[in-house]
């Protein structure tokens, strides 16, 4: 009996230890499971590290006989604790990943994720209900009493097991590089174009069918703003989802992509992607990758109501909030959607194709028309109205902090500052940033805070850096011009030239 309660002791001691070492080996996941299950942002982070160190210390305790009836109760606790917090979430329908194993072993939550612990509790109350002076033979004393073929045994089923590790931890680092190369593969028949892609058998279809409703959202922005479907289809455009996740290897890679797709694409397509993870690791992509529209779901409850649960995957939206394709799955298949959403060669319902042929084309022209009242706080704190700058034309130019794409046009914009040309217009920056953030732009220009872009999308702009021209009349004198060149070209035109209309 004290040998099966020394190998109970040293398979808890291996178990915690494992998921300690684990987690600690990757703490941004064990602190994007700890958000997942519920815990607030501002403790997810301490929590994601005080487990694996707590965990580390019930499988240190576990070994000596002396310490290890209280190492098991404080590791019953942390088991039930699980129990309990997993048991929880899966009532509010919520199935986050358990990050049990950190990225050794993770999946989301479920019923064998429940069996699992409470095998784990059943050995441990096998331990603690022998009490302080029951936990089995001493670790040293139990290897003392062995005879000789006895150790010879010990010392190669630990060399087999030492092998089987070794062998494990070799698979695990090939899929790993495996993976790398998938990646550097389908990067590389992307960079040749669609038409040197040898055809792949079709894919079945996943996700919900075409002409079908799209199914409504409310979702927190990064900035903490909240977002509809409604929201993001102001201004008669398509609306392209992309499912990401911010620990996935292949969406960080086509972030770049996005990034670049918002920018050339924002006049026809608003591209928005729903992601999970932590939001400190997603505004780091955010910002490095110049990201507009991202949005945070709390676990899969989004991606799930679209049938588009692998990341990274995406799906379009009409106009008329209809289903505009199915779901892409993978890098090349959105890079294919993309394509088809922007040369209008989306496939229709055959019932709904005549109906809704007008609301797939590119939204009307608001040239010519009045521009929209717009009064928002300056940086100051103090309303401002468009009004004021009636009687001069004034470029309109919105703007967000955490775009890479602004960052980098800050330069540019000091410098036209310094050197404005005598006939260009009055410069008024709409930001969607905190007034610390927006006050870093440095430019000598009035910056309104708008923290919702309801002013970008009352005037047709799906992304930032973007701008349009007002008149001196107050009537609306161009297009929206979205990018860097595009938005200074726009800066320097000659009175006549922005004058003209289409």
């Amino acid at each position: 009996m004290d040998v099966l309660l020394l190998l109970v002791r040293l398979v808890l001691a291996g178990v915690f230890g494992l998921a300690a070492v684990t987690k600690l080996a990757d703490l941004p996941g064990s602190r994007t499971a700890m958000r997942d299950f519920g815990i607030p942002e501002r403790y997810a982070g301490p929590a994601g590290l005080a487990l694996p160190l707590v965990e580390f210390a019930v499988a240190i305790l576990l070994l000596p006989q002396a310490t290890a009836w209280w190492a098991v109760l404080l590791g019953l606790g942390l088991i039930l604790t699980f129990i309990v917090g997993i048991g929880y979430t899966l009532s509010q329908g919520r199935t986050p990943d358990c990050h049990c194993f950190g990225q050794v072993y993770s999946e989301p939550v479920g019923k064998s994720t429940l069996v699992r612990n409470a095998i784990f509790a059943a050995l441990a109350g096998l331990l603690v209900v022998q009490g302080p002076d029951g936990q089995g033979a001493s670790v040293v004393g139990w290897l003392g009493d062995l005879s000789t073929a006895e150790g010879i045994l010990l010392v190669v089923g630990l060399l087999v097991l030492a092998g089987i590790a070794g062998i494990g931890w070799l698979l695990v680092q090939l899929m790993q590089q495996n993976g790398r190369l998938l990646l550097r593969v389908e990067a590389l028949e992307g960079a040749r174009g669609p038409e040197s892609v040898p055809a792949q058998p079709a894919a079945p279809e996943t996700g919900l069918a075409i002409g079908t409703p799209a199914r409504a959202f409310s979702l927190a922005s990064t900035d903490g703003e909240t977002v509809t479907l409604q929201k993001l289809q102001e201004g008669g455009r398509c609306v392209l989802l992309v499912f990401t996740d911010v620990n996935c290897g292949p969406c960080t890679s086509l972030m770049p992509e996005i990034g670049r797709w918002q920018q050339e694409h924002g006049n026809a397509l608003t591209i928005a992607l729903i992601s999970r993870g932590s939001v400190e690791a997603n505004v780091s992509k955010q910002r490095e990758h110049g990201l507009a529209n991202v949005l945070m779901q709390r676990d899969r409850e989004v991606s799930q109501a679209y049938e588009s649960i692998p990341t990274p995957s995406a799906v379009l939206v009409r106009p008329d909030g209809t289903i505009g394709s199915r779901a892409a799955l993978g890098a090349q298949a959105i890079r294919s959607l993309i394509a088809q959403a922007t040369t209008r060669s989306l496939p229709m319902a055959p019932a709904a194709a005549n109906s809704h042929r007008a609301a797939a084309t590119r939204p009307p022209s608001k040239v010519g028309e009045p521009a929209p009242a717009i009064e928002f706080p300056d940086l100051t704190g103090d309303q401002v109205n468009l009004e004021v700058f009636r009687g001069e034309r004034t470029l309109l130019l919105f703007w967000n902090p955490g775009c890479g794409f602004c960052k980098r046009m800050q330069d540019d914009l000091r410098a036209w500052e310094e050197n404005r040309p005598a006939d260009a217009p009055q410069l008024l920056v709409i930001s969607n940033g905190t007034v610390e953030a927006s006050a870093e732009i440095g430019l000598r220009a009035p910056v309104l805070r708008d923290q919702g872009f309801a002013t970008g999308r009352a005037f047709g702009a799906g992304g930032t850096p973007s701008a349009v021209l007002i008149d001196a009349e107050g009537k609306i004198a161009s297009e929206v011009a979205v990018g860097t060149p595009a938005v200074l070209e726009l800066a320097g035109r000659t009175s006549e030239t922005a004058g003209q209309t289409r």
